[in-house]
């Protein structure tokens, strides 16, 4: 799975926070079950000894029992809990210092922005097409931009644009593009058979929304029709078109 896809996606604080929460969950449940089959108490009980493990020496003391394994398992569980507890600190801290936290609030924030809007556009990849489309619409039309690179993310977040961070190919990332609501989707990627996937998605997804793709050849154009697209673009071949038609106006 790429980093631009999955329920973490556009969310690094917490893909960086898993792992330590993962582990925590795993130190005390662990616990748990050990202090549980070890010494027959409940699961409650159990979880005490987790928070106060002096409580299991009382425990034992004039019982019978594993007494000497009780407590080497709560020793490793307070050595594990401690060091996850640094681990998952030094995750928010260093969160905290390197701005995701305010940058995963204004992810949370655009998010919900694009979930209010109807009748926008939205253009998958950012590369110099996407990027023209969306610069030439700025101030007429609302644009969100689907990209999964990293570096075009962060252009088009500081062109003003709204943002997934996602790959266009990938259901959940179209849909958090509210793709439903959009009036038109433009497939702007320098590649032509993703561009072809990305307009099958999106006429699954969105069937009355305009659809331009980009291909690089006019061999794809017949199956960029076929998946759903109303408008084919190919950028050489317009380009040509107009160096032709200037020559022509100047003649």
């Amino acid at each position: 799975m790429s980093p631009g896809s999955g329920p973490f996606a556009g969310r690094p604080l917490l893909r960086r926070a898993l792992p330590p929460v993962v582990a925590l969950v795993f130190v005390v449940v662990s616990t748990i079950a050990g202090f549980v089959g070890l010494a027959g108490v409940g699961v409650i009980e159990a979880a005490y000894w987790v928070i106060s493990p002096t409580e299991v020496g009382l425990y034992f003391g004039g019982r019978a029992g594993p007494e000497r394994a009780a407590k080497a398992l709560a020793v490793l569980s307070r050595v594990g809990l401690v060091v996850v507890g640094f681990w998952l600190g030094q995750t928010v801290v260093a969160a905290l210092f390197g701005g995701q936290i305010t940058e995963e609030l204004k992810r949370v924030q655009q998010q919900r922005t694009i979930g209010t809007l109807s009748e926008h556009v939205v253009v998958c990849g950012y590369g110099m097409f996407g990027q023209t489309v969306a610069e030439r619409l700025e101030g007429d039309r609302r644009v969100v931009v689907v990209e999964r690179d990293e570096d075009y993310v962060a252009a088009a977040e500081r062109d003003g644009h709204l943002v997934v961070d996602g790959d266009a190919r990938q259901e959940a990332s179209l849909e958090r593009a509210n793709v439903g609501a959009a009036a038109t989707v433009v497939a702007a990627i320098d590649n032509s058979n993703v561009n072809l996937q990305i307009a099958i998605v999106t006429n699954q997804l969105a069937p009355e929304a305009e659809l331009i793709v980009r291909i690089g050849d006019r061999i794809y154009e017949s199956t960029a029709r076929r998946a759903g697209a109303d408008v084919v673009v190919i950028p050489e071949v317009v380009s040509g078109d107009d160096v032709a038609d200037h020559l022509r106006a100047v003649e």
